[in-house]
């Protein structure tokens, strides 16, 4: 009884693990949708230096936060590793576009 009792209580460790690490990369993932887009809505407004820096305190730790502008479209792609690091080979990624805004002075 003490046997299957182990392997149970084992099996249950992991699938308890495997889902809390899932919920972690969903979390994971949802920070970096919003620190993309709002790393895309700054850029747009003219603040560059202010998106990149909001964008990392949005994103999971060690993300990594990519922002470049082409004429007035601005594209910006946020990767980070789930769950710090802890599953291997999994990454989450998010990108958003935005439309840089007319500045004041600028020709419609």
């Amino acid at each position: 009884m003490t046997v299957e009792t182990a392997v149970a209580l084992a099996g249950f460790v992991t699938v308890l693990a495997l889902a809390l690490g899932a919920i972690s990369a969903a979390v994971d993932q949802l920070r970096c949708t919003d620190a993309a887009r709002e790393a895309a809505r700054l850029t747009a407004r003219g603040d560059s230096d202010g998106a990149a820096a909001a964008a990392r305190r949005i994103a999971p730790r060690g993300a990594t936060v990519d922002i470049s502008t082409e004429g007035e479209e601005i594209h910006v792609i946020v990767h980070a590793a789930p769950v710090a690091g802890l599953v291997p080979g999994l990454r989450v990624r998010a990108e958003a576009f935005a439309i840089g805004e007319p500045t004041p002075g600028s020709p419609p």
